[in-house]
């Protein structure tokens, strides 16, 4: 079988590496370029990663090339990161990144070659009558379907997560034992390009600032002042520079640019248990023969930790809409809202959070 590995220089994917090795597989690997290195103001080297994943190909034997796909990252991710936030919304550029460039312009240009793409994600996958589902991965602190749950399914149809049944000690335990060159590296936080680049900073970049109030949502009482509605998401509580505190950011004045907050005295402002989903994409087939009905399900929204239950049904307008049985924090409109099955085993897909009113 023929196998394209796309390797980041981190643990993950060097264990992903071996685990094929050690099943007699010889895959080429492939580190994706996409932070913009030749940009003074965004600067994000790649330098670090490339000389692990080099090491790792040697390590094995293996042939490593660089896809430069920067452009089409900048023209296709960048540009809906920057719209979503001019909007109000709270973007995620990770997932769209997954189904746009890693899974969708290296297929166009390398994978199409290939009859798997493997990765070092912590995700699985598993077949019913036919077809392929995403499924989550052993690890349940780990696991990253939430970020998968854009891609198409020609796209898991071909996805290989040889991770995907370990836990995260496991992983390093691996590493270690191989002696891989990533294997006391440190896990990557943050956006996939950004690196050590201030979220706020790159923000700043594109939208500037502009001065508006920061307002208690109850009284009308302006509090303070903040530099651009879009350097704030609904629910932060940190980066408000106000006293008095905790203040939560409840909602937001895109027109009139203000930021309104509250202490959460009442907790329907800051805690609910429904919201909207819009344009929600199914990755493998539509799982309900009548979703007009509520359905049960598990769910994620980004910020949270672990799955929540809830139903699930389609609206008049074509919309989702999810009831949680427990209250929610935070609920950031543009986000995106993550579906499962009950057992919180596979993923159906996911759409962008809006507010149910």
């Amino acid at each position: 079988m023929n196998i394209a590995t796309l390797i980041s220089g981190g643990v993950d994917s060097g264990v992903a590496v071996h685990l094929l090795c050690d099943q007699g597989y010889k895959p080429d690997l492939f580190y994706i370029r996409i932070g913009m290195d030749t940009d003074d103001g965004l600067t994000c080297t790649a330098e670090e990663d490339i000389e692990l994943a080099t090491a790792t190909a040697r390590h094995y034997g293996l042939h490593l090339e660089t896809i430069d796909l920067q452009q089409e990252y900048w023209d296709r991710v960048v540009a809906y990161t920057i719209d979503k936030v001019r909007q109000g919304l709270t973007p995620n550029p990770d997932v769209m990144c997954n189904r746009l460039i890693k899974f969708g312009c290296f297929e166009e240009k390398v994978g199409h070659a290939y009859d798997r793409i493997a990765t070092g994600h912590y995700a699985t996958t598993c077949d019913i009558d036919g077809r392929t589902w995403l499924a989550t991965a052993k690890d349940p602190v780990k696991d990253q379907t939430d970020f998968l749950a854009q891609i198409t399914y020609l796209q898991v149809a071909k996805l290989w997560f040889p991770i995907g049944h370990l836990m995260k000690t496991e992983v390093r335990d691996l590493a270690r034992a191989a002696r891989l060159p990533s294997a006391t590296r440190k896990d990557s936080q943050g956006i996939c390009f950004l690196g050590k680049i201030n979220y706020n900073d790159f923000i700043r970049r594109f939208l500037g600032e502009r001065r508006g109030s920061i307002v208690e949502l109850e009284t009308g009482k302006v509090l303070g002042e903040h530099k651009g509605f879009w350097f704030h998401t609904i629910g932060q509580r940190k980066g408000l520079g106000l006293g008095g505190g905790p203040w939560f950011v409840i909602d937001k004045d895109t027109e009139q640019n203000i930021v309104y907050v509250s202490k959460g005295y009442d907790t329907e402002l800051q805690y609910g248990r429904d919201f909207r989903l819009t344009g929600f994409h199914f990755i493998t087939a539509n799982p309900w023969t009548d979703d007009s009905q509520p359905q049960p399900i598990r769910f994620k929204v980004r910020h949270t930790e672990g799955l929540h239950e809830g139903t699930l049904c389609r609206t008049d307008n074509g919309d989702y809409l999810i009831e949680s049985r427990d209250k929610i924090q935070g609920i950031a409109p543009g986000q995106f809202g993550v579906v499962y099955d009950p057992e919180g085993h596979l993923c159906f897909g996911s759409g962008e959070i809006r507010k149910n009113r």
